[in-house]
């Protein structure tokens, strides 16, 4: 494992939110914690209402994690650029998150412990 990336169970049920709607609730989340950056949570792709998701040519490279792919949030009120991205083949060293989503929190989008 990385010294400064940390994965274990996120504690407790957890809900993604855009556009008012429940997006998906999820008791076996996943925490990622990376060097002084606040905690990421990861959703297991089951957990998401994927019908909301609109895949995105946006792809990012994370040399610790590898490359990332994107999802719009196609909500009733507004779409959410590349606002959810995964890992579909991550670096080995965090293979827990492969296929897992993480959603960026912006107004309109919110990730919460309920």
């Amino acid at each position: 494992m990385l010294k400064h990336i940390t994965i274990r169970p996120a504690t407790g049920t957890w809900v993604i939110r855009a556009g008012g709607a429940v997006l998906g609730e999820s008791t076996r989340a996943l925490e990622l914690s990376e060097g002084d950056l606040p905690s990421v949570i990861y959703f297991p792709r089951e957990d998401v209402a994927m019908a909301f998701l609109e895949p995105s040519s946006y792809r990012t490279t994370c040399q610790y994690k590898g490359e990332a792919s994107y999802f719009d949030i196609m909500s009733k009120s507004m779409t959410y650029k590349s606002a959810v991205w995964t890992y579909e083949a991550p670096h080995p060293e965090v293979a827990e998150i492969a296929g897992y989503l993480a959603f960026y929190v912006q107004d309109g989008v919110t990730v919460e412990q309920v």
